[in-house]
């Protein structure tokens, strides 16, 4: 049967592969865009209601979809060794799509080492104080690591898209090298993880805390963190512009 054979099932995992990184990426914009400046706008009451009710539902879908992608991505790579091989990932289309998984990985151990334990002591407490209890003195920190690993995702998110893409459609035409210096290589993974590990360390509050303003000052709207994921775009597109034109 089609599906069975090496392309049919190749590109059955990419559809899965694309439908749940839609899943994971649309929720991920909806908590930024639309959910955290909503709830900002909310009474404690209806808000805490919207965290039990709402916030919950979401975040299931949002980190399973966030695992899902994750899977399906290494089920395509490792259902076609021949295609991602050592010399795939010396080319223009290759060294872009590698640092775009890099991303992704990030962002999937934010999303599940990060993000959900901290909506999980928001939540609870939300349901506490619905409850008559009293509320949780953590819970506002925890909301803060949450918020900051969201929005720095948000950031990964716009290059690790353009990146995905760009792989197939804009990285592999006349207009780049076919196989990319070995020098060339290395200053590209290095300015690439550098900025991917300084963002993230950032985010996670050890580049001075987490308090807002400062290094933070990305994270404090989602414009902010909108803004910084297009100009992240701009400057590792014009690093491979230097290194990888034809």
């Amino acid at each position: 049967m089609w599906l069975f054979e090496g392309d049919g099932f190749s590109a059955a995992l990419r559809m899965l592969h694309v439908i749940a990184g839609v899943m994971w990426m649309g929720l991920l914009w909806f908590f930024n865009v639309v959910q955290t400046p909503a709830y900002a706008e909310m009474e404690p009451g209806a808000r805490n209601n919207a965290f039990d009710k709402l916030t919950w539902r979401a975040l299931w879908w949002f980190r399973w979809a966030a695992m899902a992608t994750l899977a399906f991505g290494v089920l395509i790579i490792g259902q076609r060794p021949r295609v991602y091989d050592a010399d795939y990932f010396q080319t223009p289309a290759g060294s872009v799509l590698l640092l775009g998984i890099v991303f992704g990985i990030i962002m999937f151990l934010n999303v599940w080492l990060v993000i959900w334990p901290a909506q999980q002591q928001v939540i609870a407490n939300a349901r506490n104080v619905q409850a008559g209890g009293e509320a949780d003195p953590e819970a506002a920190a925890a909301a803060r690591r949450g918020a900051l690993a969201s929005r720095q995702n948000t950031i990964f998110s716009l290059p690790l898209l353009v990146f995905m893409v760009g792989a197939s459609h804009f990285y592999s035409g006349r207009h780049w090298v076919a196989e990319a210096d070995g020098s060339d290589l290395a200053v590209w993974y290095i300015v690439g993880l550098a900025i991917a590990g300084l963002m993230e360390a950032n985010a996670l509050g050890l580049l001075g805390g987490t308090a807002a303003g400062g290094a933070r000052t990305i994270y404090d709207t989602h414009r902010d963190a909108i803004i910084t994921g297009v100009v992240l775009i701009v400057v590792l597109y014009l690093l491979s512009e230097g290194l990888f034109k034809a």
